[in-house]
C-alpha cells in the first residue's frame, strides 16, 4: 500500500514572519525600451506562480551575505533578462497583452521568521502559511506598475533561510524558469551565464491567416461562460500528499506492461502516475459517478508538454517564454472505470502523441481565433523532472523546492520527493466526500 501524508497534527499556521525591508532592484546596465509580444500561449497564463527554495544554513554565506548576493546576481541578470524588470501594458493600437520592457524594476524583500527551518514541519506537505514566505505585492505601487517578478528572502534563526518568489506566469514556463534559476545561481557564484536566453516570442506567433486544422477538444472559447481549469473555488477542500516510491512507480510499469498494453503504449512513469490518478480522481466525483446512468459521462484529462522539441525546426532549449500546451485524454467513465491499466496509460500517452508541428501551430491559431483557454476536468501539472533542486548555487542546492499550495481543486500537482531522487508526490486537493473517495480507490489500485 502506498504511503499517504495525512495531515500533521500541529501544523503551524503563523510563521511569525517580520518583513524588514522592501526595495526594487533594477537592471545593472542600461537596457533598450521596447514591447515584448507575447503568445497566444503567454497571454492564456496571465496569473501569478508562487514558488519557496528552502535551503539549509551555510558557515560561509550567512542569509545576510546570501542576500546581497542575490541582490546583485538579480541587476546582472536583468540586462539579458530584460522583460522581467517590466510591466504589463494593453496596447492600445491592437488591444493585446504585451510587456513593456522599461527597467522598472522587481520587488524584493527581506524578512526574517522566529522559528528555526526544521521547526516549521514537513516541507512536502502543503502548508497554506508557506504563503507567508511570498512578498505579494508592492504597496508603494499603482496596480499597473506592479512587478512581473517578486523575492522574498526569509533567514530562519538556525542560518538557514527560504527564497520565495511570486512571478506572474506569462514571463516563464517550468523549463524557462529552472534555467533561469541555473543562470541566478551562476551570477551569484560570479560565473557566466549557463543558458544564454532567447526572447523572440514571434517564433510562436500565429500564421497569417490563422489555419486551424483540429478540433481541439481540449479547449473552450471565452465566450462559453465555463470557468477554467485554473479557476480557484470558493470550497471548503482536503488537502493530501500520496507518496510513491520508485519501486512503486516501477510496480505500475510492471502492471501496464502484464495488462496487455500495446507496443505504442509510453510506459514512463509520468505516464502511469497520470492513469493512476485519472482512474481515482475520475471515479472518486460521487457516488452517482458510478450509477450506471451516469458511466457514459465523459472525462478529460490534460497535462502539459514541452513542445520545443515538437516543433519544426524545434525551438531552441534556451526560449525563455512559454513553450507548453496542454495534451488531453478523453474517455467515458466506464471505460476507466473497466479497461485495463494498460490501456489507459496508452490514453495518456496519446496525447503526447498528439502534439506533432502542425498540431501546435493549429492550437496557436485557433487561440488567435476564439481566444480560448484550456478545459477539461482536471489537469495534471507535474513538477516533478523540473530540477528546481539541482540548482547550483554558491550555498549549496535547496533542500527543498514546492509551489505554495494554492484553492484549486481541479489542478492535481506532481512533485518530487525529498527523500528519494525518483520518488514522486502527488498533491491532491479535493471536497472531503471526494477525497475519502479518492483515497480509497488510491489505496485499492496500488494494493491490486
Amino acid at each position: 500500500m502506498s504511503t499517504i501524508c495525512e495531515e500533521p497534527p500541529s501544523l503551524l499556521q503563523d510563521l511569525k514572519i517580520s518583513i524588514q525591508n522592501v526595495s526594487l532592484v533594477f537592471p545593472s546596465q542600461q537596457t533598450e525600451r521596447k514591447s515584448m509580444f507575447l503568445s497566444n500561449i503567454d497571454k492564456v497564463l496571465n496569473f501569478p506562480v508562487q514558488t519557496v527554495h528552502f535551503f539549509p544554513s551555510h558557515k560561509d554565506f550567512p542569509p545576510r551575505l546570501v542576500t546581497e548576493k542575490l541582490k546583485t546576481a538579480i541587476a546582472k541578470l536583468l540586462v539579458p533578462y530584460d522583460f522581467l524588470a517590466g510591466r504589463l501594458r494593453t496596447n492600445p493600437e491592437t488591444g493585446w497583452l504585451e510587456i513593456d520592457c522599461n527597467s522598472a524594476g522587481i520587488g524584493f524583500a527581506e524578512a526574517t521568521s522566529e522559528y528555526t527551518l526544521d521547526s516549521i514541519g514537513d516541507l512536502v506537505y502543503p502548508n497554506p502559511a508557506f504563503g507567508q514566505l511570498i512578498y505579494k505585492t508592492m504597496d508603494n505601487l499603482e496596480q499597473d506598475d506592479q512587478p512581473l517578478c517578486i523575492v522574498q528572502v526569509t533567514s530562519f534563526k538556525c542560518g538557514g533561510f527560504a527564497m520565495g518568489t511570486i512571478t506572474n506566469h506569462v514571463t516563464f514556463d517550468g523549463l524557462s524558469s529552472k534555467i533561469f534559476l541555473d543562470n541566478l545561481g551562476a551570477m551569484a557564484a560570479d560565473k557566466p551565464l549557463v543558458v544564454t536566453p532567447c526572447n523572440d516570442r514571434q517564433l510562436l506567433a500565429a500564421r497569417s491567416p490563422p489555419c486551424v486544422s483540429f478540433p481541439h477538444l481540449e479547449h473552450a472559447k471565452f465566450h462559453d461562460s465555463i470557468p477554467s481549469v485554473f479557476d480557484a473555488t470558493s470550497e471548503a477542500l482536503d488537502f493530501k500528499v500520496f507518496r510513491l516510491t520508485s519501486d512503486k512507480i516501477a510496480n505500475l510499469k510492471e502492471k501496464a506492461k502484464a495488462s496487455g498494453g500495446t507496443s505504442d503504449a509510453r510506459i514512463t512513469g509520468f505516464n502511469v502516475v497520470t492513469a493512476l490518478v485519472w482512474r481515482c480522481k475520475a471515479l472518486s466525483m460521487g457516488e452517482q459517478t458510478i450509477q450506471e446512468s451516469n458511466l457514459d459521462r465523459v472525462s478529460t484529462l490534460l497535462y502539459a508538454v514541452n513542445i520545443r522539441p515538437r516543433l519544426v525546426p524545434p525551438l531552441p532549449r534556451s526560449y525563455a517564454g512559454n513553450a507548453v500546451l496542454t495534451a488531453y485524454a478523453k474517455a467515458k467513465y466506464k471505460e476507466i472505470k473497466e479497461v485495463p491499466f494498460s490501456r489507459l496509460v496508452e490514453m495518456v500517452s496519446e496525447g503526447e502523441k498528439r502534439m506533432t508541428d502542425e498540431y501546435v501551430r493549429s492550437t496557436i491559431d485557433w487561440r488567435e481565433i476564439y481566444q480560448g483557454f484550456p478545459e477539461g476536468e482536471f489537469l495534471v501539472s507535474s513538477w516533478w523532472k523540473l530540477g528546481f533542486d539541482e540548482v547550483d548555487y554558491p550555498w549549496g542546492r535547496p533542500k527543498y523546492s514546492c509551489p505554495v499550495v494554492s484553492h484549486r481543486k481541479r489542478i492535481i500537482l506532481l512533485l518530487p520527493d525529498i527523500d528519494e531522487d525518483n520518488g514522486v508526490n502527488i498533491l491532491v486537493s479535493l471536497p472531503s466526500k471526494e477525497m475519502s473517495k479518492f483515497q480509497s480507490l488510491f489505496q485499492k489500485y496500488m494494493a491490486a
